[in-house]
């Protein structure tokens, strides 16, 4: 398996991934590649545009229609 150096961290940085490991039970360097995995392999989010293109088209815009009922008692009247 390939491995990866990374030099010139700032100390904060190492402290910051040191205090997260101890949080997680975990060393550092699992941290680390924990840390790599999820912010470069996680899946892509769909932006709105996307979302809205996905919805499959199941009817006319006449069957969404609301239709007001006049018969009923308006409570806020």
């Amino acid at each position: 398996m390939p491995s990866l150096v990374v030099r010139n961290i700032d100390s904060e940085i190492v402290q910051a991934l040191k205090v997260r490991a101890g949080e997680h039970g975990i060393s550092a360097e699992a941290e680390h590649r924990k840390i790599l995995e999820l912010i470069l392999l996680k899946p892509k989010r769909k932006s709105f545009s996307e979302a809205l293109l996905a919805i499959p088209n199941v009817g006319l815009d006449s069957d969404f229609e609301r239709i007001e009922d006049e018969s009923v008692n308006h409570v806020f009247d």
